[in-house]
């Protein structure tokens, strides 16, 4: 009985000193972050790498995402392929809304690109969000559109008082100082793991405004059961390499 009572005892106390050390602990601010996209942003798991970066810093971003393969800003505003996004703005209690359209637009249907920007814009801020507009990377094979992407994108923000997440610059930038680290996946157009991270930390230097001193190596979240799936990792080189690039972004 004593061994019962001298056990419960020990976990009473084990469980006041981790409430102890948590109410010690620094309590972060929290923003609550949409994507709005395609495949520029599921693939490499953006928004989760956005948020793990963010708990180094001051704020943490929480974030969510509304995307489909390939998706138009405009199939997102008129409910295609089963696309809830406006729903989701207005009932998210979002604080800002991240918009990318299809990796081409910029070039082939720059138009649509504004008019689509321009609505969600009016729609983000009537219910209480801030818009922030990704701009996108070139394709491997064709840096010389990054000039347009970049217009484009600049332009639609200046008209709609959004801000640009210049992710498309940072790679250039990137590679100009390194070209041996690959940020393409091998079909040319989507991210690596590693331009992966060098946009989550372009997202958290231009929304919060800081980069954190050290990155991890290594990335990883609980699932929904508590095991631990990896989500990227890269070298400590290439981790300074998106400190300097992103940190330059900072305003």
């Amino acid at each position: 009985m004593k061994n019962v009572f001298k056990s419960a005892l020990i976990a009473v106390l084990i469980l006041i000193a981790f409430r102890i050390h948590c109410a010690a602990q620094p309590q972060h601010d929290t923003l609550k972050v949409l994507f709005v996209g395609n495949s520029y942003i599921y693939v490499g798991n953006l928004p989760h790498l956005v948020s793990i970066i963010s708990d180094s810093c001051e704020t943490k971003l929480i974030t969510s995402k509304s995307v489909a393969g390939g998706a138009f800003l405009s199939e997102h505003w008129n409910g295609k392929r089963g696309l809830k996004t406006k729903e989701l703005i207005s009932t998210g209690n979002f604080d800002i809304v991240v918009l990318q359209d299809q990796s081409m637009a910029a070039v082939n249907q720059p138009d649509s690109l504004r008019k689509y920007v321009r609505l969600f814009c009016e729609y983000i801020r009537d219910n209480n969000a801030r818009p922030y507009l990704y701009l996108t990377w070139a394709r491997e094979k064709a840096p010389e559109q990054q000039e347009i992407i970049s217009k484009v994108y600049k332009e639609a923000a200046a008209e709609n008082n959004a801000i640009v997440v210049p992710v498309g610059e940072a790679w250039a930038m990137a590679r100009g100082i390194n070209p041996n680290y690959q940020l393409y996946f091998r079909d040319g157009s989507h991210p690596s793991t590693d331009g992966t991270i060098l946009t989550a930390c372009v997202f958290v230097a231009v929304i919060l405004n800081e980069v954190p001193d050290r990155l991890p190596n290594y990335y990883i979240i609980a699932d929904s059961v508590g095991e631990s799936v990896w989500l990227a990792g890269s070298d400590t080189d290439f981790l300074n390499l998106c400190k300097e690039v992103a940190g330059s972004f900072i305003r």
